[in-house]
C-alpha cells in the first residue's frame, strides 16, 4: 500500500509518549490479541520487529472477523476513514499504523496531537459499557469492545 516512506526513530522504542497518551495496550499486544479481522499488517511486516508477530492472529487471505479476540467485525471500511478525512498522508492505513510507528519512536508534530485527540475520544466508549454491562462481564457489548481494542484501550477489563 505505502512504497518508498522512510521516517526517522526520534524516540526510544515504547517510550517518550505524549503526556495524554496512555495506551493499555502495545502494537504486539494488540497483533497476538487479534484486531481488524487478522488483515492489518499481513503485507507491510517488514517494517516493523518480527517479534511483534510471532503470536500475531493474522489472516492468510481475506478479513476473518473471527480472528479478533471477540470474534466480531469492529472495523469500518478504510474508503469512510478517508471520506471523514481521518487519514494523514503518511499513514495511508490509518490510527493503527500511526500508532505502529509512533511505537517504534517516530514523531510527527501536529499529526501526534491530532491522533492522541482521537485517541481520547474512544473514551465515551468505555462509560457505555460501564453503563449498560455487568462488571466482569468481557462478553457484553462485544464490537464496542473490540472497536476498543482496536484503539488500544484493554476493553477485557472493564
Amino acid at each position: 500500500m505505502q512504497q518508498g516512506y522512510r521516517y526517522a526513530l526520534t524516540a526510544p522504542m515504547g517510550g517518550k509518549f505524549h503526556a495524554e497518551f496512555r495506551p493499555g495496550l502495545t502494537p504486539p499486544d494488540l497483533l497476538t490479541l487479534g484486531v481488524f479481522a487478522g488483515k492489518y499488517m499481513t503485507d507491510c511486516r517488514h517494517e516493523f520487529p518480527e517479534s511483534w508477530f510471532e503470536e500475531a492472529r493474522l489472516a492468510p487471505a481475506a478479513r476473518d472477523p473471527l480472528l479478533n479476540y471477540f470474534g466480531v467485525d469492529a472495523s469500518q471500511p478504510l474508503s469512510v476513514w478517508r471520506a471523514r478525512g481521518w487519514i494523514h498522508p503518511d499513514d495511508p492505513r490509518g490510527w493503527f499504523q500511526w500508532y505502529c510507528r509512533y511505537f517504534l519512536g517516530r514523531r510527527m508534530p501536529g499529526e501526534d496531537e491530532r491522533q492522541v485527540v482521537r485517541w481520547k475520544a474512544m473514551r465515551r466508549h468505555i462509560a457505555q459499557i460501564r453503563h449498560h454491562c455487568e462488571p466482569c462481564d468481557p462478553w457484553c457489548r462485544r464490537r464496542q469492545r473490540q472497536a476498543l481494542l482496536h484503539w488500544a484501550y484493554d476493553s477485557r477489563i472493564l
